[in-house]
């Protein structure tokens, strides 16, 4: 399938049938999201990968209910980092170095124009930073997941805190930012399957200058 046919091909799944994702469709999304542009490519956030039936059926109330919770086959929840110290720099820059060959002290001005950077912002300026990157990562997800013909629904319609607590995320410096449920269809319950696709005509929403 051409990706811009995957493209057309996915919506926001509303009812989804219950059948798990082949272990290796799963790890090539995971992968593509992975691969996401980020600021500095320090992506400053965790993929959070639940497909414990259990945990899901928790994380369900916190979702508002929402089906796809227990009836996909897994919840990514993107986690922001809640600070970025010089700690996680230097240990980027470390993983630099030996992905590279480098030594890691040929990266020094790099390091003190991130660190630089990240204390001009105050804590609600980083925090809206580190969730943006997340937000990068989640179109990929979308992306990747179409074009292996998975299911996909991002959610921003859950309550923070109470994923949080399910997932224990506090204690890891962590909040939840945005999530993806992966899955696939039911076709014969979910109301929007045969729905045309409707976006914003390409001379409306696209402007050249």
């Amino acid at each position: 399938m051409k990706l811009l046919e995957a493209l057309e091909w996915r919506y926001a799944v509303k009812k989804m049938n219950g059948t798990k994702i082949p272990a290796e469709k799963l790890n090539q999304i995971l992968e593509a999201t992975r691969l996401a542009p980020s600021a500095f490519g320090l992506t400053p956030y965790t993929i959070i990968v639940v497909e414990d039936e259990e945990t899901r059926k928790k994380l369900q109330p916190a979702f508002y209910n929402q089906s796809q919770v227990v009836d996909g086959s897994a919840v990514i929840v993107f986690a922001a980092w809640n600070n970025v110290t010089e700690k996680e720099v230097a240990e980027y820059m470390q993983d630099i170095a030996e992905q590279r060959g480098d030594a890691v002290e040929t990266l020094n001005d790099f390091a003190g124009y991130i660190n630089g950077s990240l204390k001009n912002l105050n804590a609600d300026q980083a925090r809206i930073w580190a969730d943006k990157q997340a937000y990068i990562a989640l179109g990929f997800g979308l992306v990747a997941a179409a074009a292996e013909q998975v299911d996909a629904t991002p959610m921003e319609g859950f309550v923070p805190d109470a994923v949080d607590e399910v997932l224990g995320l506090k204690a890891l410096g962590l909040h939840s930012t945005v999530a993806l449920t992966l899955g696939y269809r039911d076709a014969a319950n979910d109301y929007l399957v045969n729905a045309k696709k409707v976006r914003r005509d390409h001379k409306k929403l696209v402007i050249n200058k």
